[in-house]
Order: structure tokens, then C-alpha cells, then sequence
């Protein structure tokens, strides 16, 4: 089963709750590509993982076999994960794992055992693009005109060598409040505004709060996509906490993926992971 990466298209992180989890209202699409986890019944023992990157931890603190627990599976199954999304990206792997987990066993109550895993989960149960409220568990439809402008468009997506924990990300975010957050009313109004007018591309609507701590310890990023936005006249931005950016192509462009691949090697070295995939609808 594909376990697909998301991209944040806006991302406005509105406050700081009161159980130390953050607010936010994002628009989340997943893309036509990601990693590959397979589910097999076994006789008895305990449920296992194995995985063909040695760095992906396969214990009992892997979100598919957490998953696989919450769901009263933790015997008789054994995953495998084939992992091509990279650790660290604001890409949602590890959620997505988590995801195709419940998905491929049949767990009941799915959505409120994802709720309970991490705030990205819930999203990977659906396979369009959705609004995320709340600290993610609460989830809601785009209307048909929001999903016209972001079903089969092109991307371009990157990631340095470096990765971002999420914490570190959302802690640096809190430092810088009040002025760090987007207030929820203007986070929404700017949302709004995009859905309720057809005619505003998506473009229009990309938003990412969380790039002002990332771009502050880490200049690389914001240099690459001025560069990409100048250089290639697309639009560009940081997914989630990052460390992966991503640039919104026009239409399908072979050469100009191509060439958005080759600036983001100059920037960062030649080993920098770069994908070209679709927004999934």
C-alpha cells in the first residue's frame, strides 16, 4: 500500500493551547508518492517491522507498531516498510506509516485511534485534500472549487541534508509570541478569501508560519527558494516544520522540474533528495 508524504499549502499556526499543543488551520494535500508498507498475517508472536533503511528505528516506538497496538494487533502481523520519504522533512512519513497501518489491518474507530497518535495522522485517512483544525484531529472537505485548483498539479520537492524536529520548531514558534503566531480569525479569514473566490489560484493561497524560526537558524532555505522563485518564476515554499520545501509548477514541465532540480543541487550538493509527484484529489 502507498503510504503517501502531505504537503502543507497553508500552514498557520494560531497559538499555544493549554495541554502545551499548538493551534493551527492548514490545508494539507498528499501526493502521488511516498513509501510502500505491506501487512502480513502470521501464526502467533508478537507483531513485527522491518524496514530497508537501517536508520528507521523498527521497535516498539515506530508509529506502525504503536498503531498496530492502539488497534488491538500487537500479535500476529508483520510489517514491512519500504521507506523512500526522508525522516525529518515535514513530508508526515511517520504519520502516513501510521495511517496505512490501521488502513491495511482493518482497525475499527481508525479516525480516533489516529487522533490519538499524532496531530498529522487523521489526514492520511482520507485520500483528498482536507482542512486541518485544531492541533489536526479536527478534519474537514474542501469545496469542489478549492479541489478543481489543486487536483494533478505538479511539484517540485526538496529537502537539504539536514533535517527539523518538529518540537524544536514549534518551541522556537512559542519564544517569538505573540507576534510568532497567526491570530485564528485572520488565519481563517485568509483561507476564506481563497476558497470563496474561484478565480485566485493556488499560489494565492500558500502560507507557512513556521518558516520564520526554521529560516532563522537556517539560511539555506529561504536563499534556495528566492533563488528558485526568481531563477524558474514559480511559487515556492517550506512544508510543514520543515526541513523540505516545495515549488508549485504551472503545468506539467519536464525541463522546468528538471531545472528546479538541478538549483536545488547547486544550493545544497548533489545528494540533495529531490521528487517530482501531483497533488492527489
Amino acid at each position: 500500500m502507498l503510504s503517501p508524504a502531505k504537503l502543507n499549502l497553508f500552514l498557520a499556526v494560531t497559538g499555544r493551547r493549554a495541554d502545551g499543543f499548538h493551534d493551527l488551520v492548514s490545508v494539507v494535500a498528499q501526493v502521488d508518492w511516498g513509501d510502500e508498507l505491506t501487512a502480513e498475517r502470521r501464526d502467533g508472536g508478537p507483531s513485527s517491522l522491518t524496514c530497508d533503511v537501517p536508520e528507521v528505528p523498527t521497535g516498539d516506538d515506530n508509529l506502525i507498531l504503536r498503531a498496530a497496538q492502539a488497534a488491538g494487533a500487537a500479535d500476529g502481523w508483520k510489517f514491512n516498510l519500504t521507506k523512500r520519504v526522508p525522516m525529518g522533512a515535514g513530508l508526515g512519513g511517520g504519520s502516513s506509516n501510521a495511517a496505512a497501518t490501521l488502513k491495511l489491518i482493518g482497525a475499527p474507530s481508525a479516525a480516533e485511534i489516529a487522533a490519538t497518535l499524532g496531530s498529522d495522522c487523521p489526514l492520511f485517512l482520507r485520500s483528498q485534500p482536507i482542512v486541518m483544525r485544531g492541533r489536526g484531529e479536527r478534519v474537514s472537505a474542501l469545496p469542489a472549487s478549492a479541489m478543481a485548483r489543486i487536483e494533478g498539479r505538479r511539484v517540485v520537492i526538496f529537502k537539504p541534508p539536514f533535517g527539523i524536529a518538529t518540537p524544536w520548531a514549534y518551541k522556537q514558534l512559542a519564544a517569538g509570541a505573540p507576534a510568532s503566531y497567526l491570530p485564528p480569525e485572520k488565519a481563517e479569514a485568509q483561507l476564506g478569501a481563497w476558497l470563496d473566490d474561484a478565480s485566485r489560484p493556488l499560489e494565492e493561497l500558500l502560507y507557512n508560519n513556521l518558516e520564520g524560526p526554521a529560516f532563522s537558524k537556517y539560511p539555506a532555505l529561504p536563499a534556495l527558494l528566492d533563488a528558485v522563485r526568481r531563477r524558474h518564476g514559480v511559487a515556492a515554499r517550506m512544508t510543514g516544520s520543515g526541513s523540505a520545501c516545495f515549488a508549485l509548477l504551472p503545468k506539467a514541465d519536464h525541463a522546468l522540474e528538471s531545472g528546479i532540480v538541478q538549483s536545488a543541487r547547486e544550493a545544497w550538493g548533489s545528494q540533495t533528495f529531490c521528487v517530482a509527484c501531483t497533488l492527489s484529489a
